[in-house]
């Protein structure tokens, strides 16, 4: 009988009599044989009937065992017993014999034709097993069960004896020729060749069911499919893959490699989808990925620094695809990634570092944005904004916004022109923004903000400028600095905004002062019945702790209009808090006096002054000339705030000065200008002066340094109050953890407010280089 052609046997004969043992196992051979060979005719009823009546009379007739064989087995069950390993073991003979003539048969085919033999002859053995399983079921119910709860080894029910009778006779003999094959086929499709990949797929469903525990033949393992499928493919893959990739490297461009491998691997991740086994799935792309990567790690990473230069950034997001699937193959790529945006940055800042002094703070800002937008952009696209290619850029953005050719040698320029950056966006007239752009541009500052080291410098620039923001109303929004404000809080806490809070709270307050006054002073009229039209003043209430401002640096004695005016609210002032001293900044006062003496204007100009100014021109309703003497006398103003006042009116012509020279000094007359003019009518003349802008920066760095050494101080206490002992090298290491956040301090300085606090007695030195907190 061969198998692999259709097999014509004669009709199935009546059941033979239960008590011929021998003529129905040949009954039950012919029923068997039917099923397995000729399944597809199909089996009438009564056969089928018959060769399970014929199972079930075989393994529980007694017939045949001798009354010796039956004393010594102890009851009829070991009877039924031995007639069920009987038929047990003519089953085995049988199948044995099939298989053995399925082996010669195979060998008669090669490559996709013994694929093709071999699953039609799988498909056609494993559905025969399942009926003649169904048939059996007797036995199985009965026998097999009782000798499996025996722990006898080797026994299966009879779906499973054809699986292990499979892989004993026949597998054992072909599975390298059916592997030889399957590999043919796949190296075929991997040239660019079209299969019938269900041949591949129905050989891996073989080679899985044919997985058989051992210990537990009701349970199922991977070891055949892994061992004689997935070994061989994944050897072959190898070969494949590293064979290709050498000859592609060798004839090819970098890029168009990456090409290649991205494709490669796409390839082989639908070939599990489609009719490998999943199992398979991570050994064959770790597989692909040596063989295809990291064999050619090196020539990928070398390409990165070109790509880079060129911003390719197609490319790029290629190789991070490639080489993320390598353990650690990325991190070569962001070192590279994080010297090149940090040199991209140093170079955009000295473009535009020409002349520092002169620097525009748009200018010096927007040269830091560019860069990081630029790159932020790559991390996004190319980088799937991987937390580490992210830590590398703002580990660059840190370094070229903190050390660049504008802050040379420590210098803390970049929170600087940050805050002027700031101030000039927030501030009145700077800018014609839409409400959505400035919030756009106070996320921008915010980025630069997060690199920015000396954020403590960043806050007293900051609150110098809000302070003038606020007392002179130039704010272009309130919603705008309060949402500067939240971002600050949200990066720093609220310690770092609570002053700058507190500026806000205190001008609401004047608010509401200066409406009580208006009443108060509308009374105070109608009780004296006067007509006098006071001057339209209002005042702004500054705590000292919080307003980062100074006390005026010159004597003044105020016009006698603003001293009335000022006394007026003093008095009202002191009834609503009584013992609170009031401290005159007459330097950040200004106002506005109407110009009636000009001789060709009938509408007449206003001039914006700062009080020093207005103290000075309401000299000139008595006189129309006064010497710089007098000027002196009357406004007790000392030259630096003096001249540079005197020199801003001589610009705009509204004096003129005898005898003329360059300068305003003592000696000098200054004359009203009546034939002064003007295209506008409101003119400003309250102009900051430069000298006093760079006294002012220079002032606010002293403030930084002070209180640089009193957070130090207070940093090293705490430290030592909770820690009573300490090495000296570690409190200075813990005290710059502590710091940090606000500025990085340096070594030296921490070690000479150590020295202080050992003078001051808050500290004492121990043996073994060892401090100690003194309570």
């Amino acid at each position: 009988m061969s198998a692999s052609t259709r097999t014509v046997l004669a009709p199935m004969p009546d059941a033979p009599n239960r008590e011929d043992l021998d003529a129905t196992w040949k009954y039950l051979e012919m029923g068997v044989s039917k099923i397995m060979t000729n399944l597809q005719d199909g089996m009438d009823m009564k056969t089928y009937m018959g060769v399970y009546t014929a199972v079930h009379n075989f393994c529980t007739s007694q017939k045949a065992i001798s009354s010796t064989q039956a004393a010594l087995m102890g009851s009829q069950h070991r009877g039924a017993h031995l007639l069920g390993e009987d038929l047990y073991q003519n089953l085995i003979k049988y199948l044995t014999t099939y298989l053995t003539e399925l082996v010669t048969a195979s060998k008669t085919h090669a490559d996709e034709a013994l694929l093709t033999f071999y699953i039609r002859e799988w498909n056609r053995y494993t559905t025969a097993a399942k009926y003649i399983n169904h048939l059996f079921r007797y036995l199985n119910r009965h026998w097999v069960k009782r000798e499996m709860d025996e722990g006898k080894k080797n026994i299966y029910d009879v779906y499973t004896l054809h699986l292990v009778q499979w892989r004993v006779t026949l597998f054992s003999e072909v599975h390298e020729k059916v592997m030889d094959a399957v590999l043919k086929m796949v190296e075929k499709q991997r040239n660019g060749e079209t299969i019938e990949h269900g041949q591949i797929k129905s050989i891996v469903l073989s080679f899985v069911s044919l997985g058989l525990d051992e210990a537990d033949p009701t349970k199922s393992t991977l070891d055949v499919y892994r061992y004689n499928f997935e070994k061989p493919f994944l050897a072959a893959t190898k070969s494949f893959y590293e064979a290709e990739s050498k000859q592609f490297v060798a004839e090819n461009s970098i890029v168009e490699y990456m090409k290649k491998a991205a494709v490669r691997l796409d390839e082989e991740e639908e070939r599990v989808n489609v009719y490998l086994h999943s199992d398979i799935r991570s050994p064959l792309m770790k597989q692909c990925n040596a063989s295809l990567i990291a064999d050619h790690i090196g020539i990928l990473r070398d390409e990165f620094q070109v790509l880079l230069d060129n911003d390719r950034y197609d490319d790029m997001e290629r190789m991070y695809k490639l080489l993320q699937r390598i353990p650690e193959g990325l991190e070569p790529l962001r070192s590279k990634f994080e010297a090149h945006v940090r040199k991209a940055g140093l170079a955009a800042v000295s473009k535009v570092a020409l002349d520092a002094e002169k620097l525009e703070p748009k200018v010096y800002i927007d040269a830091l944005l560019e860069i990081h937008t630029q790159y932020q952009g790559l991390v996004k696209t190319a980088f799937a904004d991987e937390p580490e290619f992210t830590r590398s850029l703002d580990n660059a953005c840190r370094e070229f916004v903190n050390r660049n050719q504008i802050c040379k040698s420590g210098s803390n320029k970049s929170p600087e022109l940050l805050a002027k950056y700031a101030d000039a966006v927030l501030r009145k007239g700077t800018n014609g923004s839409e409400e959505s752009d400035l919030e756009n541009t106070l996320n921008q500052i915010m980025t630069i903000f997060k690199y920015i080291e000396d954020k403590d410098v960043f806050q007293k620039f900051y609150a110098r400028m809000l302070a003038r923001r606020l007392i002179h109303t130039s704010s272009s929004s309130d919603d705008a600095e309060t949402s500067m404000i939240s971002k600050l809080k949200e990066q720093c806490g609220y310690e770092y905004t609570n002053k700058l809070q507190r500026m806000f709270q205190d001008m609401q307050i004047s608010k509401d002062l200066n409406t009580g006054y208006k009443e108060f002073e509308a009374q105070m009229l109608a009780d004296s019945g006067s007509h006098e039209k006071p001057i339209d003043a209002s005042y702004a209430i500054l705590g000292t702790g919080f307003w980062p401002l100074n006390a005026p640096n010159t004597d003044f004695t105020p016009p006698a209009e603003v001293s009335r005016a000022y006394e007026k609210f003093h008095t009202y002032y002191d009834q609503k808090h009584s013992g609170r001293k009031l401290t005159w900044l007459w330097q950040f006062c200004k106002g506005e006096v109407k110009a009636n003496y000009c001789k060709s204007q009938k509408t007449p100009y206003t001039f914006q002054v700062s009080t020093y100014q207005m103290a000075i021109l309401m000299l000139f309703n008595e006189n129309d000339k006064n010497t710089y003497d007098d000027i002196v006398k009357a406004t007790q103003l000392q030259g630096e705030v003096l001249d540079p006042a005197l020199a801003i009116f001589l610009k705009a012509k509204v004096f003129t000065m005898s005898p003329e020279g360059d300068k305003p000094g003592p000696g000098k007359t200054f004359n009203l200008n009546y034939d002064f003019k003007n295209k506008k009518l409101r003119i400003n003349l309250n102009i900051a002066v430069k000298s006093e802008q760079k006294q002012e920066v220079e002032d606010t760095h002293k403030t930084i340094e002070e209180d640089r050494k009193l957070l130090m101080q207070s940093a090293i206490v705490r430290i030592m109050k909770a820690r009573k002992k300490m090495k000296h090298t570690v409190l200075v290491s813990e005290c710059i953890n502590q710091i940090r956040t606000r500025f990085v301090p340096k070594v030296p300085d921490i070690k000479k407010c150590i020295d202080i606090l050992l003078e001051k007695e808050y500290l004492e030195r121990l043996d073994d280089d060892e401090l100690g907190y003194l309570a």
